[in-house]
């Protein structure tokens, strides 16, 4: 494991804390927490950013062309 020295200005140091006391974890799984999230999100961003690079319009029309013709059920309606 590694240490991470971390300078915060005091409003957000103090925010940290409220929030892990709240939380019932330390300050140091809260921001680890926070930080396994927010790569989580950018990673996720950036796969299907590359996913959609690889995707056409042809083949989307092609599947979706598949799909029946059909009403949908009465629970699966949207409202008008």
């Amino acid at each position: 494991m590694s240490t991470l020295s971390l300078r915060l200005p005091d409003y957000l140091h103090e925010t940290v804390r409220s929030l892990a006391e709240q939380q019932g974890v330390s300050i140091n799984q809260l921001i680890t927490l926070a930080v396994a999230e927010k790569m989580s999100a950018l990673m996720t961003e950036d796969y299907l950013n590359e996913r959609g690079q690889r995707g056409s319009r042809e083949k989307f029309e092609a599947v979706l062309a598949k799909v029946p013709n059909a009403e949908p059920e009465e629970y699966d309606r949207l409202e008008p």
